[in-house]
């Protein structure tokens, strides 16, 4: 059909439409325009495109324009609806239900017309909140980290919650141990329960119907904490959460699932007797925190920002930063300037090559910390640096406070000072001039492509996890 003309399913409707003003039988129809009745069925019912002279033919014995046939408003708020219902019927969500699809005859009325085709809109809708265009991740996340910095990164409820926790378990004194936390999972009505066939998909699985959560084996080589994660899933239901109805949620109850974790592993109580006593004697360290709760440094760091503006008084920032520069996770509350895109997000962002996230990993000595003073356009900070890997890729962890506090921490007597001038690009991003003059037109590097640059965000109702293998999981379970 030309350009401008409706589609094969409105045609048809407008044909049909007219044809009933008119009193026409199909056949009828069908022997003045020189066409058997069940080939103008086929029309009608959008699944055959009439040739040019046919349309005129139509439009002549119908008595209306060709302009008017071929308008693309269907005939009819009924015709309108049966359209929709035709177009989300056969969309890809719909065929995931495993549905018959529905014709609208003439049984159905238009009030159950309508009532059906409102139940394809909010399917879609939510379908649709449930994914998240990147664009929209980016700016959920910019949302929720601005949100926390409004709080000093402190959430004062489930701190509450967790201290209630781990003192109903026994616990009074150093490390949270396993034996606790399965008290703590008891004490909820659960069981936790070991095993190696977890779906790749998830890091934990809550059985409700028969009180067990499962997790990986006691024993993975570079694995994540077991504790942190049969705590994680006790938070999801001692914070009444519900499966999420967006990504934006989805992301509030991850960091509320992470936050109560991390307040059970270095409980309030005891991290800010532990913290402010460092801070007395001037010897504040991220891995002396670390060692005395038997966390990682990474989890030590994070707990670090949630307790020191609200306990300790002083603002800061913490930084996890991949080995080729890009940032993957922030925090800031110090006026530090992370490197954002035109959203306002920070993740992904290439970190300044001068900061100490970065210079770390130009250190031989990487069992303690690095530290530095960094001159930035919106002042000075100190920062403390730890360096480590996964299977994958090794990353920096850094925690940092502008000048005027590095005198609690150990490592201010350090001599290493840079300056650093981003998001000026003179900096660190543009070559030397007669670099650039010498190789300019010289070079042709062949890019790396980031997997994550094409991949498509994790949908469903918890997003990335598999459904099928969740349940063929539980069932497999459910009977041993």
């Amino acid at each position: 059909m030309k350009a401008g003309s409706p589609d094969l399913a409105t045609l048809g409707h407008r044909i049909r439409h007219f044809r009933g003003q008119r009193g026409l039988t199909l056949d009828q129809l069908g022997e003045t325009v020189g066409l058997a009745g069940s080939q103008l069925s086929l029309i009608e019912n959008g699944k055959r495109e009439p040739k040019l002279s046919t349309l005129d033919a139509l439009a002549a014995a119908l008595q209306v324009e060709l302009g008017e046939l071929l308008s693309r408003e269907p005939p009819t708020p009924r015709a309108a609806l049966e359209l929709e219902l035709a177009r989300a019927q056969a969309s890809p969500l719909y065929a995931t239900l495993g549905l018959p699809p529905i014709r609208p005859g003439r049984g159905i009325s238009d009030e159950a017309l309508e009532a059906i085709v409102g139940l394809h809109r909010e399917l879609q809708r939510r379908a649709s909140e449930a994914i998240a265009t990147p664009e929209e991740a980016r700016r959920a996340n910019t949302d929720l980290r601005e949100r926390m910095r409004e709080r000093d990164n402190y959430l004062p409820e489930i701190e509450q919650l967790a201290e209630e926790q781990v003192r109903a378990s026994g616990h009074r004194t150093g490390a949270l141990t396993h034996r606790e936390v399965s008290v703590m999972a008891e004490r909820l009505g659960f069981q936790l329960i070991y095993v190696n066939d977890l779906p790749d998909s998830t890091r934990s699985i809550t059985d409700l119907a028969n009180g067990r959560i499962y997790l990986p084996p006691a024993s993975i080589p570079g694995g994540h904490g077991l504790r942190s994660m049969a705590l994680q899933a006790m938070a999801h239901r001692l914070l009444g959460h519900t499966p999420p109805a967006s990504y934006d949620e989805f992301l509030w109850q991850r960091l509320e699932i992470n936050y109560f974790a991390a307040a059970c592993l270095m409980p309030q109580e005891a991290s800010v007797a532990f913290l402010q006593q460092a801070k007395k004697e001037k010897r504040l360290a991220i891995e002396d925190f670390r060692d005395a709760f038997g966390v990682t440094h990474e989890a030590a760091a994070l707990r670090f920002t949630n307790l020191a503006t609200s306990h300790l008084d002083m603002t800061l920032h913490f930084l996890r930063v991949a080995g080729d520069g890009a940032l993957l996770k922030g925090y800031e509350n110090d006026g530090l300037p992370l490197p954002t895109d035109v959203t306002g997000s920070i993740e992904g962002q290439w970190v300044c090559k001068k900061w100490s996230a970065r210079t770390a990993f130009e250190h031989t000595n990487r069992t303690t910390e690095n530290y530095q003073y960094t001159d930035t356009p919106a002042g000075t900070f100190w920062c403390a640096t730890q360096t480590g890997r996964t299977d994958a890729a090794e990353f920096s962890i850094t925690v940092g406070v502008p000048f005027a506090q590095a005198k609690w921490f150990r490592g201010r007597e350090s001599t290493v000072r840079v300056a650093s001038t981003c998001p000026d690009e003179s900096c660190c991003r543009r070559a030397p001039a007669d670099l650039a003059e010498r190789w300019s037109g010289r070079a042709w590097p062949s890019a790396r492509l980031h997997v994550h640059v094409l991949s498509p965000l994790p949908s469903g109702t918890f997003p990335g996890v598999d459904d099928a293998e969740v349940y063929r999981f539980l069932e497999a379970h459910a009977g041993q």
